[in-house]
């Protein structure tokens, strides 16, 4: 199919065929950018990109992708809107916590109200060795906007093996960090950090705090990176890509570029050898204390689809019992509740002790 081209830049339009035509006025200012130019932009409307956790850092980085044109986006997120969200994340209003909406599904509907021919993939679910393939697959690029070391090193063993390129992110405090891994040219995760930190052993949101705006430049830098890849043809990526790492804190104005060469060069048994560990480690109830928050997940058992109806009848006696396509929520003792999801993960929010978390389970769901 022929495109039109208007003014040297270009206008996306949808056709019955779902062929996409190149446009005139959204794209112009970057068509100009030399860098970028028409090829890069084209890349752009052709790229597929998967967001893991569309809170602050994922929306952040969903937003300004969009708004340059990735418009394939999946945006995968496990947890629900919170008041305590709404400081540093782009994509949720105080409609989305009054509703209870997932914040996958939030986001989704408000990066539509920005490009009504966005391809929008909302996925209600937990990153897991099992759920790796479906969730990441088919995309030229991974955003890591989550929230726990076991995502990221999910993310980066699935990476390293499909050799697809992603952006690791990080906040806490007033301090921020982006990483660009390319897998095969640069140090990847593990290269980095051999082990995940223990339990208690690094600061989190709840303990140390978080500047909104770190988070915001933390998503955009990854934005900025993802567009520098997916804009160049595949045999140019490396030469976008040094390798280095982004370290910054807004507080005191610090930045510095952390030169990871040498760890390249060594490599390590994930990007050098292939190993996979965590995607070895098949999750099915798994417990996962969640940063920031007094609440622990408990992964889904079983096949992981759950009658929501039949949930809701069996919690039916509790306290503001909720029930939305997407979850069954319950205040099931004073100062407790729980939400159980349809694909069978349960939140046990109230304590941050798994054995509790299971008890809680076990007394009012049977599992």
């Amino acid at each position: 199919m022929s495109l039109l081209l208007l003014h040297d830049s270009v206008r996306v339009v949808k056709r019955e065929n779902g062929e996409l035509m190149q446009d005139a006025d959204r794209y112009s200012r970057q068509v100009r950018f030399e860098p970028l130019g028409e090829r890069g932009q084209k890349r752009l409307l052709e790229s597929r990109v998967a967001v893991v956790g569309v809170g602050a850092l994922g929306g952040a980085s969903a937003i300004a992708l969009l708004r340059a044109g990735v418009r394939r986006l999946r945006l995968i997120d496990r947890d629900l809107a919170e008041v305590s969200n709404l400081p540093r994340q782009l994509l949720l209003t105080e409609a989305d916590v009054d509703a209870g909406l997932p914040k996958a599904v939030a986001a989704a509907e408000h990066l539509a109200l920005i490009d009504r021919q966005a391809e929008l993939d909302p996925r209600v679910q937990d990153l897991t060795a099992d759920s790796c393939d479906e969730l990441l697959r088919d995309v030229d690029l991974v955003i890591d906007g989550s929230d726990n070391f076991e995502a990221r090193f999910l993310i980066n063993e699935w990476c390293c093996r499909q050799q697809v390129p992603w952006i690791y992110g990080g906040a806490i405090g007033a301090e921020g960090r982006v990483l660009t891994i390319l897998p095969g040219t640069t140090a990847c995760l593990r290269c980095v950090v051999p082990e995940p930190p223990t339990p208690g052993e690094l600061p989190t949101c709840q303990t140390a705090g978080i500047m909104g705006p770190v988070a915001m430049v933390v998503g955009a830098v990854q934005a900025a990176e993802a567009i520098k890849l997916l804009a160049a043809d595949p045999a140019e990526r490396a030469a976008r890509c040094d390798g280095r790492m982004l370290v910054f804190e807004l507080w005191e104005g610090r930045w510095r570029r952390v030169d990871l060469s040498p760890l390249a060069a060594e490599g390590c048994p994930t990007c050098r050898d292939g190993e996979t560990p965590w995607l070895s480690r098949h999750s099915g109830g798994a417990t996962t204390v969640l940063c920031g928050r007094d609440a622990v997940q408990i992964g889904a058992s079983g096949n992981g689809r759950i009658d929501l109806d039949q949930v809701a009848r069996t919690l039916e006696g509790c306290e503001h019992l909720t029930t939305t396509p997407w979850m069954v929520r319950a205040e099931v003792e004073p100062g407790v509740s729980l939400t159980l999801f349809r694909d069978g993960r349960t939140i046990v929010f109230g304590t941050n002790e798994p054995a509790r978390a299971r008890s809680v389970v076990a007394k009012y769901l049977g599992h």
